[in-house]
């Protein structure tokens, strides 16, 4: 007959071995269940092999694009290179690697007609050739370019700039007047086309840019107008506008005595295409 406490030694096990098994059971149900829940909120992730399978390829060609910003005038040497572009994405007028391969070394030492930015393709329309003639290229049809002398303290301090607009201002001091001062606007709405700049010291030792001579974008008879007004003004102003103000369809100028004889009469010497004539004001 076996003792009371072996068979109680012998429930306990067997209830600690039932408990273990559930205990593992209970282990692995939770580990399924956590497995499938993965796989159903987050699918696994694709191979670089099985990404670049199903992207679909896209055609590029090699365009010519601006290094850095070219504003108009300036001239290219070597501020050139290949971007890639899509193929789809290209415009009929973009020089290409494809159409052009060697269009780098041909394109140096032209002039830029048009402004460019950095990054932008650069485009024909936009370039004159070293044997081109950059203001006439530049000149709207039926505008004349016209050269008038400036100063500092006459063109808004040096900030006068190509493409900027401007009214002219005459002051002169009539014999009538008695010594007096007369300014009048004579010109309103002008282009700029071009302005030279020297470098020169002021008072206080700094160095700074002094345009000497500004080249306008006038009409035939504002032309005439502004040749007159050199010979007969003791000083010709720019003054400088405001781009809001600005309107390249207005060809205001409020000089006609000039050439009406208003002023004074006599003849006034014209040139034009390298013939000399005679305009008499009357």
């Amino acid at each position: 007959m076996q003792p009371r406490g072996s068979e109680s030694v012998r429930k306990v096990g067997a209830i600690m071995s039932k408990r273990i098994i559930i205990l593992g059971v209970a282990v692995l149900a939770a580990g399924g269940a956590g497995y499938l829940a993965m796989n159903m909120v987050a699918p696994p992730p694709q191979t670089e092999t099985e990404i670049a399978v199903t992207r679909p390829a896209v055609e590029t060609d090699d365009v010519l694009v601006a290094t850095e910003s070219m504003n108009t005038g300036a001239t290219i040497e070597g501020q050139l290179r290949w971007q890639e572009w899509p193929v789809g994405a290209l415009s009929p007028d973009f020089i290409t690697r494809s159409t052009r391969p060697e269009a780098i070394e041909e394109l140096q030492g032209s002039v830029i007609r048009s402004s460019v930015a950095q990054g932008e393709p650069v485009r024909p329309i936009k370039l004159l050739g070293p044997d081109q003639s950059f203001m006439s290229s530049i000149l709207p049809s039926g505008k004349r370019a016209v050269a008038t002398q400036i100063a500092a303290d006459t063109s808004a301090g040096g900030f006068i700039l190509p493409d900027d607009y401007v009214d002219v201002i005459m002051t002169s001091r009539p014999a009538e007047r008695g010594g007096g001062y007369v300014t009048e606007t004579i010109l309103e709405n002008i282009r700029v086309l071009a302005i030279d700049q020297t470098i020169r010291e002021n008072e206080e030792g700094q160095l700074v840019q002094v345009g000497q001579t500004a080249t306008l974008q006038l009409t035939p008879r504002q032309a005439e107008i502004i040749t007159v007004a050199q010979q007969m003004a003791d000083r010709l102003t720019l003054a400088l506008r405001s781009v809001r103000d600005v309107d390249p369809n207005d060809e205001t100028d409020g000089a006609e005595h000039l050439l009406t004889g208003g002023a004074s009469g006599g003849a006034v010497t014209i040139i034009k295409s390298g013939r000399r004539s005679e305009v008499q004001t009357r």
